[in-house]
């Protein structure tokens, strides 16, 4: 069974940045007003729909919640049902992003 790949936040800022991944933020709609980063796709997982990953873009896709945990059962969903090759989890979510002092956009 292929695991999902832990990256750090500046690892997935880079990745970003250089146009090589896309965030997928498994995150209920309440959340987005505390935080988000900018070009993420909002997937929330109580309303998961595996068909709105964009699974065929060529970069990687680096699941993204509030600590790491529930993009992480997503992830790890998607590649249990075949549906994704390779899957990354931000580790320790948009808390380590924050933290790191990474661009955000706050309401």
């Amino acid at each position: 069974m292929t695991k999902m790949i832990g990256v750090d936040a500046e690892t997935t800022h880079t990745w970003v940045e250089a146009g090589e991944a896309l965030l997928i933020d498994v995150r209920e709609a309440e959340e987005l007003s505390e935080v988000r980063l900018s070009g993420a796709i909002h997937v929330p997982m109580s309303a998961f729909d595996p068909n709105a990953v964009p699974t065929d873009s060529g970069k990687k896709l680096v699941f993204i919640c509030a600590q790491g945990m529930r993009s992480l059962q997503v992830g790890q969903h998607m590649l249990d049902q075949g549906l994704l090759d390779e899957a990354y989890n931000l580790h320790e979510g948009l808390t380590a992003w924050v933290q790191a002092g990474l661009p955000c956009e706050r309401e």
